[in-house]
């Protein structure tokens, strides 16, 4: 493709085309979820205000190389669309295209059940059939809930991120007058006494607390993935960085304000969201239920953000032949009802999986975090070769590198178990990718052939090992 036909790709609106404010929305709403809500008592289990520091700048710098890295590929290759897929395809073939697809989708649908069991959960605090969420009447109103996003999702993409848009602004005015009423209640001599941390050397604290970064990070990269949808290929990349921006403010803020409240220990003996108990702690009980309600919010807007981009990214792995052609399929609307109705059809499975789930919320915010950490460091990879293959300024190559070495630690961070839990999506669901390609001869290059080994092994190793005991969901 010449310069001239990537500056007409880049300037030619689709007929569905959104705003750069739109886009900013999407970001911020894919990364303001139920994570946000949880952060005061799980900061405080770990470190206090030195180590929360510490890991909000690691934190911080990683994950601005990552939205600098996604801005730098929008403006690159405008030709590319569907964010993750497309750079992991381009950098480094069609199989890792398609684990990068499937990793993104797989990671959102298991988002998705952690979001609804937290939903019901939020809502037996005054309906006692629902407490805890994963009882057999929560999991019948989540699968209500469910299906009636669902036909909002078929709508197409400019209805649903005009909801992302309102839902977006309504989720932070709960979070904003938080702030103000904690801020105005903060105790300087509370702050101090929370400087130090539990018995952990000063980095294991940093390294617990990092964790949970992952998570509350996921959906940087929301802007690119709607690439296509942009007016203007600028406005991609002005998106992922000042919704990046926007709520990494907010999430420091919020850890911040909380050490000025409470003494470390009764901050991270609080139940989830402790950020309702820390604003009642200050205002009485009204503050919990409000709380309860900006959390409600959150999180459909989190989820329907997060649906949002995995239903984009699977259309066009489908579009390209990586995944089979069904999940391609529109609706009149443009809507992806193909990948719509596979990722609902699997949130619905997992949904009841969790009637049999001891801690279905953990374990699944722990194995999304882990799938997306695939996607991020092929993309982060393959800007890195962008930036190599020929002489750039030193900034670019900077950034990149960053943000492939900060992705590697996350998955160092995030330990071995979720790891090799995260091969029993990619080994099985190679199949996708067999059957998408069954009439080529060669659907699996030599080096491919070597990846899918170490996948399918990984699988294999991961069966054992839960069987044996040794690792757990």
């Amino acid at each position: 493709m010449t310069s001239t036909d990537l500056a007409t790709t880049q300037e030619t609106p689709t007929p569905h085309a959104v705003s750069r404010w739109t886009l900013a929305a999407l970001v911020v709403g894919s990364m303001v979820g139920a994570g946000v809500f949880s952060l005061p008592a799980s900061f405080a289990a770990d470190t206090g205000v030195t180590g929360a520091l510490i890991a909000w700048a690691i934190a911080g710098t990683g994950m601005l190389m990552l939205a600098l890295t996604f801005q730098r590929l929008a403006a690159e290759r405008p030709d590319l669309d569907a964010g993750v897929y497309a750079y992991a395809r381009a950098g480094f073939g069609r199989y890792a295209g398609f684990l990068s697809a499937l990793g993104y989708w797989a990671s959102a649908a298991v988002g998705n059940v952690a979001y609804w069991v937290l939903i019901m959960s939020t809502l037996g605090t005054w309906v006692p059939a629902l407490k805890g969420g994963a009882t057999p009447t929560a999991i019948a109103c989540a699968s209500v809930g469910l299906w009636l996003f669902h036909l909002l999702l078929v709508r197409g993409v400019t209805s649903a991120t005009a909801v992302n848009r309102i839902v977006t602004v309504a989720k932070l005015v709960p979070l904003a007058v938080f702030l103000v009423v904690v801020a105005l209640a903060f105790d300087p001599t509370v702050f101090v006494d929370n400087l130090s941390g539990g018995s952990d050397g000063l980095f294991d604290q940093v390294r617990a607390t990092m964790l949970l970064t992952v998570f509350v990070f996921i959906g940087v990269e929301g802007a690119s993935v709607y690439s296509r949808y942009a007016r203007r290929r600028a406005d991609v990349g002005w998106a992922t960085v000042s919704g990046f921006l926007t709520v990494l403010a907010v999430f420091v803020l919020v850890t911040m304000v909380s050490y000025g409240v409470l003494p470390r220990a009764e901050l991270a003996a609080l139940d989830q969201p402790s950020v309702a108990g820390v604003l009642e702690h200050v205002v009485g009980r009204w503050g919990s239920a409000f709380v309860g309600g900006g959390l409600l919010v959150s999180v459909l807007g989190a989820y329907l953000a997060w649906t949002l981009m995995a239903c984009e990214v699977v259309r066009e792995a489908a579009r390209d032949g990586d995944m089979p052609a069904a999940l391609a399929r529109e609706n009149r609307r443009d809507a992806p009802v193909g990948a719509i109705v596979a990722t609902n059809v699997v949130v619905q499975v997992f949904l009841v999986v969790v009637l049999f789930s001891a801690d279905a919320f953990d374990a699944a915010v722990s194995l999304c975090s882990s799938l997306v950490l695939v996607p991020y460091l092929l993309s982060a990879g393959f800007a890195t070769r962008l930036v190599t293959a020929r002489p750039r300024r030193a900034g670019a190559v900077v950034v990149s590198v960053v943000a492939v070495v900060y992705t590697v630690f996350l998955v160092w961070a995030g330990g071995p178990s979720y790891l090799l839990l995260t091969a029993l999506v990619y080994g099985p669901g190679t199949l996708l990718y067999v059957w998408a390609r069954r009439s080529d001869e060669r659907a699996f290059t030599a080096a491919e052939r070597v990846v899918l080994t170490v996948v399918l092994g990984a699988a294999v190793v991961a069966i054992v090992f839960l069987v044996t005991g040794r690792i757990a969901l």
